[in-house]
């Protein structure tokens, strides 16, 4: 449904959107996929996933960085969560956006930035730091930035998004370095990235197979898609592929049943932790990603205990759900 994706990566971008969710967020049931608001609330939830043998990288969320001060609060909190992670000892690492460390405002910023934050991580176990795909538009920028890093740090990988034409060649150029491969959850132009869902699937399933036959570091498989999970069981056991060289990778609030499923069989498997209060954009695009998961928005919107409790920015927020939900209806009915 390509009309109700472009609906979600519009809201994802919309920043008044994201200012209300942002003050309404417990109220609009951020915590079906957010684990904390605060680092506290954060490492309570990763203690628990770790019980269930689930490791996890967690994403200091933050939307339209503007400022070079608003980006060092994000590498301070981000410096945060490393330290209290290493003295919680928990199998923890992060995964951090250069926009929001401030590539958009100036390059050499970002980059100290980042390296800052990678010599922190070294002194924190050597804690292992992920560097997330973004916009296609931020792309040159964020392979420089990894560039010059990757040469100087070992604990630091990044995402490659099967969407993208390129993205078998991108991978290539990082064959020693750890990665995550994901489908891709931004909207680009035809010429840029491949459009349906077949056309995405099919090439994701090649990245897999090209980077588990031949990659020299590990490799995290990202996907919800229980047939391509199955398809990637049954490549490693026909190809003997050492289990200990990937594991899965799922979203924290997202099929979890199946998470501690997979995780029970045997297989490394990692949950992407979000924290903090400015979740709406995140979500959307997730939504992008699998519309069906509406439901976890309205449902918290309309519970009993909110009840009294929605402001103007909630009542926008449900009015454009409902919009989306109808879309979806008569969608389905063609």
């Amino acid at each position: 449904m390509p009309v109700v994706k472009d609906i979600f990566i519009a809201l994802s971008n919309n920043k008044f959107m994201n200012e209300s969710a942002k003050r309404m967020g417990p109220a609009l049931g951020a915590n079906k996929v957010v684990a904390g608001v605060d680092i506290d609330s954060t490492i309570e939830t990763v203690e628990k996933l770790n019980m269930k043998g689930i490791s996890c990288t967690l994403d200091n969320l933050g939307e339209f960085v503007t400022s070079r001060q608003e980006a060092l609060e994000a590498q301070q909190n981000i410096v945060e969560i490393m330290r209290r992670n290493y003295n919680a000892n928990i199998d923890a690492h992060v995964s951090i956006k250069l926009t929001q460390l401030g590539l958009n405002i100036d390059r050499e910023f970002a980059y100290q930035n980042t390296r800052e934050i990678l010599l922190k991580a070294h002194e924190y176990g050597n804690t292992f730091v992920n560097i997330d795909a973004e916009k296609f538009e931020d792309l040159v920028g964020i392979t420089e930035i990894i560039d010059r890093l990757k040469g100087e740090f070992k604990n630091v990988g990044t995402v490659i998004q099967a969407y993208l034409y390129d993205s078998m060649n991108i991978m290539g150029k990082y064959s020693d370095v750890r990665l995550r491969l994901v489908k891709g959850a931004y909207k680009e132009a035809s010429h840029i990235a491949y459009q349906t869902k077949e056309e995405i699937d099919q090439n994701y399933i090649k990245l897999i197979e090209r980077r588990l036959l031949t990659a020299k570091a590990f490799t995290s498989i990202a996907t919800h898609d229980h047939n391509i999970i199955n398809h990637v069981k049954q490549f490693v056991k026909d190809n003997n592929i050492d289990r200990n060289s990937f594991e899965f990778q799922m979203l924290f609030g997202f099929r979890t049943d199946y998470a501690y499923q997979i995780a029970s069989e045997g297989y490394n498997f990692c949950m992407y932790v979000p924290f903090g209060q400015d979740w709406f954009g995140y979500f959307m695009r997730r939504l992008a990603e699998r519309p069906q998961n509406i439901n976890l928005m309205l449902l918290d919107i309309f519970n009993k205990k909110n009840k009294g409790k929605i402001t103007f920015g909630a009542t926008l927020l449900a009015g454009v759900s409902i919009l989306i939900v109808g879309g979806i209806s008569l969608l389905k009915k063609k």
